[in-house]
């Protein structure tokens, strides 16, 4: 079964986006901090990472770049609802940085 894993500091959004993929169906594992997800990638190595990018303990910038250098094959969907900083810059920012692809938050199943 494919693997997928799922960084989020909010509660809400991390359930959320865990139970659209359950239903295809992925084997989730969630995180609710780039810490936790940078180690359970090294220990799992999912076939999808699905990342927040404003978190507190690590942006997801950071994330992103750390997981691209130990693993460049990952594959990353970065989401993002902005911020201060807003969306487009954010998610532009993640593209660049390796995502391969990107969401704006808020979104539907």
């Amino acid at each position: 079964m494919k693997s997928i894993l799922v960084i989020d500091d909010e509660a809400f959004m991390l359930d959320f986006i865990r139970k659209i993929l359950e239903t295809v169906p992925y084997r989730v594992t969630a995180a609710s901090t780039a810490a936790k997800g940078l180690e359970a990638y090294r220990a799992d190595r999912p076939d999808l990472v699905v990342t927040d990018l404003i978190m507190p303990d690590k942006d997801g910038l950071e994330t992103i770049k750390e997981l691209m250098s130990f693993d460049p094959a990952a594959r990353i969907v970065a989401v993002s609802g902005g911020g201060r900083t807003g969306f487009t810059n954010l998610l532009h920012a993640a593209a660049a940085f390796g995502a391969r692809a990107t969401v704006r938050k808020p979104f539907l199943p």
